[in-house]
C-alpha cells in the first residue's frame, strides 16, 4: 500500500515538474561553468559556443571578455545586442541557449531510479528532484539525506523521514534545493531468515533489516505450520557474537494463545519446526 501511494504521488509530481520547467529555465541565472551557444541573426561567423569561465565571464567575437554570470538568458541577449549595436551593428538579434547547466548542479545517490547529476533550474525543491530523477526504487529506506554545503567549507546533513514527506504530506519537508546539494536516498539493507522443518514454504526469507519479522510473522510468511508440524518444540538456532550456537526451544502454542510473548529473530537466524511424534 505504501509503495503504491508513492508511486502515485510520483506520477504528480512528474507532471508538475514539467509544467514548471520551463519557468525555471526563464528565470536561470548564468553561472560558471554553464556551455551558452550564442548566435547572431545574418552573420553566421559570429555564432560560438562558448564556456563560462570561473570569474562569470565569457570571450565573444568584437566584444572581448563580456561579464554574463547572474544574467538571464534574456537579458544577456539583451545585454550583447546594445553592447554590439553601441559599436559595429544595427539592431542585432542575439539568441542565446543554455546547452548545459554547469553552474548550478546537484547530485541524486542511492535508491532513485536513475541516480546522478543534475542542473538545478531555478527554485527545485526536494519532491520535484526525486520525480525528476525517476522516483523511489522499491529498496529504498526510510529516511532522505540531504548533505548541504556551504561557500566557507561548512556543511549540514538534513534527514528527512519518507513517509512524512510523502505519505503525510508535510509540506515543511519538501525543502528548496541549493546548488551542490547531495541528495542520498539509502537502499534499506536486506537480511536473510531461514525456515526449515514443518512448514508449507521452507526456505531463507529475504527481509528488511529494519523490520525484521518475529517468530510467529516468519512461519506465516513460510506458508504456515504443516499438519504434521510440533508446534510445542520449535527450535531458533542462532550464533552468538562470540561465534556460539545458542538454541532456543519454543512452545508456539503458548504465543498464539497470548500466554508468552512473541520472539523478536535476529539477523541470520534458523527456525526450525520439527515433525510431531504422534
Amino acid at each position: 500500500m505504501r509503495k503504491m501511494l508513492l508511486f502515485t504521488l510520483i506520477l504528480l509530481l512528474v507532471s508538475c515538474y514539467f509544467w514548471g520547467e520551463d519557468q525555471y529555465k526563464a528565470d536561470y541565472k548564468i553561472g560558471a561553468k554553464d556551455l551558452l551557444e550564442i548566435s547572431v541573426f545574418g552573420l553566421e561567423e559570429m555564432n560560438k559556443t562558448v564556456r563560462v569561465s570561473e570569474d562569470g565571464k565569457i570571450t565573444f567575437p568584437l566584444l572581448g571578455e563580456v561579464e554574463v554570470e547572474g544574467l538571464t538568458k534574456t537579458e544577456l541577449e539583451k545585454k550583447l545586442s546594445q553592447l554590439l549595436e553601441e559599436k559595429y551593428l544595427q539592431s542585432p538579434q542575439v539568441t542565446v541557449f543554455i546547452k548545459e547547466y554547469q553552474s548550478k548542479r546537484i547530485s541524486v545517490l542511492g535508491a532513485v531510479g536513475k541516480p546522478g547529476p543534475y542542473e538545478l533550474l531555478g527554485r527545485q525543491t526536494l519532491l520535484q528532484l526525486i520525480s525528476e530523477a525517476g522516483g523511489l526504487t522499491e529498496d529504498a529506506g526510510d529516511d532522505i539525506i540531504v548533505i548541504r554545503q556551504f561557500q566557507d567549507g561548512t556543511s549540514i546533513s538534513l534527514k528527512i523521514s519518507i513517509d512524512d514527506l510523502f505519505l503525510k504530506g508535510d509540506a515543511r519537508l519538501n525543502i528548496p534545493l541549493e546548488p551542490n546539494d547531495i541528495v542520498n536516498i539509502p537502499a534499506e539493507k536486506t537480511v536473510l531468515i531461514y525456515v526449515f522443518g514443518q512448514v508449507r514454504k521452507p526456505g531463507a526469507l529475504e527481509v528488511k533489516k529494519s523490520n525484521i519479522p518475529t517468530l510467529l510473522q516468519v512461519i506465516a510468511q513460510a506458508g504456515g505450520f504443516s499438519e504434521r508440524a510440533s508446534k510445542g518444540g520449535v527450535l531458533i538456532k542462532r550464533i552468538n557474537k562470540d561465534g556460539k550456537e545458542k538454541q532456543i526451544k519454543v512452545n508456539v502454542k503458548d504465543i498464539i494463545k497470548g500466554k508468552k510473548k512473541d520472539i523478536q529473530l535476529l539477523e541470520n537466524d534458523v527456525v526450525y519446526v520439527p515433525e510431531t511424534i504422534f
